[in-house]
């Protein structure tokens, strides 16, 4: 039986691509708009080379300590961040240096979760259901933040239905609704966190075999033994 396993799991992690594959599809548009979004690319008037620099108000959010990140070189980091995530993003989508890019990404990951997101915690959206939350799990293991979690819970679906009455009682309901339902959102870390858990995965076990750039342009080697991960 342990044999049979061993070579059942064998063949499994011939399709190891896969999962590389998805996280690359996943990750890419994410950091490709969030990149392109720093530029000027939407200003025609502007020079090639002044269209792919941040765009100031972003530089000015990046070094503003009142309403902004208060980072210091606000330029360099605003520049470094838009680059990173364009460029960044198209090499992940097409398996080039993926390893390596997975760094900076990472980095800028981790800034966006203790700079912008942290005071929100954990949730991208607010749960509004105590019973259904996932910080339930931790509180059962005694987490006093999970305890807090839950209350949070309880108060925002009360904010919640209460945004709901008022749009019943003076909109179109039928119309409002039709692309999607009203959340609470929350702002925490839950999405930087995904995204750099999903590229330190990404830089440890590789692009993926046969689908990606790194394989065929710098795998000679590793071509040549088809059961070890590229």
């Amino acid at each position: 039986m342990i044999a049979t396993y061993n070579k059942a799991v064998d063949s499994i992690l011939k399709l190891d691509a896969i999962p590389a594959l998805l996280m690359r599809v996943f990750l890419a548009p994410v950091f490709i708009i969030a990149g392109y979004n720093k530029m000027q690319f939407s200003n025609p008037d502007l020079a090639v080379i002044e269209q792919i620099m941040a765009d100031p108000n972003v530089v000015e959010w990046f070094g503003n300590s009142e309403w902004g990140l208060g980072l210091p070189y606000a330029e360099v980091l605003a520049n470094a961040a838009a680059w990173t995530e364009f460029f960044g993003g198209w090499l992940l989508l097409i398996g080039l240096a993926t390893r390596l890019v997975s760094i900076p990404l990472m980095f800028t990951m981790i800034v966006a979760a203790t700079t912008v997101h942290l005071e929100q915690g954990w949730y991208a959206v607010a749960p509004t259901n105590p019973d259904t939350s996932s910080a339930k799990v931790f509180s059962w293991l005694g987490f006093e933040s999970a305890d807090e979690s839950l209350a949070n819970s309880v108060e925002a679906s009360k904010r919640l239905t209460r945004i709901r009455d008022i749009v019943e009682e003076n909109g179109n309901t039928e119309w409002l609704y039709e692309t999607g339902n009203v959340v609470v959102l929350n702002n925490g870390i839950e999405f930087a966190s995904t995204y750099f858990i999903m590229l330190l995965a990404l830089f440890f076990v590789g692009p993926g075999r046969y689908v990606s750039l790194d394989y065929w342009l710098f795998t000679d080697d590793i071509k040549k033994q088809p059961d070890t991960q590229s």
